[in-house]
């Protein structure tokens, strides 16, 4: 057909200009690769100004981070949608929807499984739907939508990865282990693949494995974007902290991958930050904060920087906590009347599903306070992190939220319901050396013989990773 022109996959899209075809590909490719370089897209308009596909693709990429260039690009898109082929209108369709202020999530995730039953090849538009599942806390709807598309590109390398995530996330780990794996011996580069290795061998307490692993992978990572580089390395380090090495070990990691990440001129400082005060929580909790020096108090000065505040509801509740943890109490009062003010502004049935992170948030603030009566009172008496996935975190993000409530039942007392909280988690992880502590401290103080054995595994446990 005159005028159009084939992108990756094999669709058509209205354009004359071969630089924009080729700026649209290597966009597919930075973003499937978690590249750093996903700001290419914006070169495609400039290619071709009339363009549906590169506008519509543009305007997605500033959507949230500028939102004054952003509209320009998306009215230029729907100025042409006319001329535009099927591929482009069904994409514009879901990207348009997808960046309302107030979207529905569910129709957003049917436009993108509309849009992937006729173009099953777009694996961008199945990574921006899984995206969203993730948002939504919706691991079950990420794969079925993964599986709708999944033999048609069956020999995709990045497939297999985006198999691999929804299956940790849904418990399947020996099917994901097996989908990351056919993704490895396919590209043995991809970074999301070496992440869903990780998180398999992770929450099987194989912490050097896991180490050596992703240690070996790391040589690939320096063209990764600040979020997936320190991201990978965040999960490092934790399977140092997990496997018991010692601190100084995490604290190098923490040095020498994480922050270190800020002196690239490229680097997305929030991205960072994300992982970084994640680690430090960790840390915290462990009760080895001291190892790390003035490292916590550097990081928060940088978290009152509002330019960080509000971009990822996950950030916003562990800036809560290093916030009033480091005494930036009015900052972090600042920062929690916002986000309640940002929840009373959302649909009635967003408001009703966000009111769990926000009690989340309220309550890390309190515990960066002190205040553990009142944080535990905010969590309730059921608390299970694994329901707070909304907020934008995996299963393994998430775990240092339910080590903050043992350690806080614990320090008010509360032996007997820590006791069973622990249990309950060791039926899932039981090759961890810092659940094993915690149940002896919780038969300690309930004076019961169990302790002694709980501190022998523990013991034993310690030993067995890296020493």
């Amino acid at each position: 057909m005159e005028g159009f022109k084939v992108d990756k996959w094999g669709y058509q899209v209205n354009t004359s200009s071969d630089s924009c075809i080729s700026a649209i590909n290597s966009y597919y490719h930075q973003v499937l690769s978690y590249g750093r370089e996903r700001s290419v897209i914006l070169e495609a308009p400039k290619h071709d100004p009339t363009c549906v596909l590169a506008n519509i693709l543009a305007a997605h990429l500033l959507c949230s981070a500028d939102s004054s260039r952003a509209m320009p690009l998306l009215e230029a898109a729907k100025s042409r949608l006319e001329q535009a082929s099927s591929f482009e209108k069904v994409v514009f369709e879901a990207i348009s929807y997808l960046i309302l202020p107030n979207r529905d999530d569910d129709v957003a995730v049917e436009l993108h499984l509309k849009l992937l039953k006729d173009f099953p090849r777009d694996l961008v538009s199945l990574k921006r739907a899984q995206v969203l599942c993730f948002y939504m806390g919706r691991a079950d709807l990420s794969l079925k939508l993964v599986e709708q598309v999944l033999l048609v590109n069956k020999d995709e390398s990045y497939i297999y990865g985006m198999l691999a995530f929804p299956l940790l996330e849904l418990g399947r780990y020996a099917d994901a282990e097996a989908a990351a794996k056919r993704g490895f011996e396919i590209d043995r580069e991809d970074a999301w693949t070496h992440h869903a290795l990780c998180h398999v061998y992770q929450y099987e307490c194989r912490f050097k494995e896991a180490v050596q692993f992703m240690e070996e992978c790391s040589k690939t990572w320096s063209s990764l974007s600040s979020f997936m580089y320190t991201h990978n390395w965040w999960h490092v380090a934790l399977c140092y902290m997990e496997g018991h090495s010692p601190m100084e070990k995490v604290r190098d990691v923490y040095d020498q991958n994480i922050w270190k990440e800020l002196e690239r001129f490229d680097a997305s400082p929030a991205e960072v930050y994300l992982n970084a005060v994640g680690l430090l929580l960790r840390v915290y909790v462990r009760g080895g904060i001291n190892v790390f020096g003035d490292r916590l108090k550097i990081l928060a000065d940088c978290l009152t920087d509002k330019a960080f505040w509000y971009l990822e509801w996950h950030l916003d509740v562990l800036l809560l906590w290093a916030l009033s943890c480091t005494g930036e109490v009015s900052k972090a009062e600042e920062l929690l009347e916002g986000l309640k003010s940002r929840i009373s502004t959302m649909t009635k049935k967003k408001r009703e599903y966000m009111h769990r992170a926000m009690l989340l948030a309220e309550a890390l603030f309190e515990y960066g306070k002190g205040e553990n009566e009142r944080a535990l009172e905010l969590l309730g008496q059921t608390f299970d992190a694994i329901d707070f996935k909304i907020i934008g975190a995996s299963d393994e993000q998430l775990d240092v939220f339910n080590e903050v409530w043992i350690t806080m039942l614990l320090n008010s007392g509360q032996a007997t319901k820590a006791i069973q909280a622990i249990e309950k988690q060791l039926k899932k992880r039981e090759g961890t050396p810092f659940l094993w502590r915690l149940l002896e401290k919780g038969y300690s103080m309930s004076r019961k013989q169990e302790a002694i054995d709980a501190g022998k595994r523990a013991q034993a446990l310690e030993a067995a990773y890296f020493n």
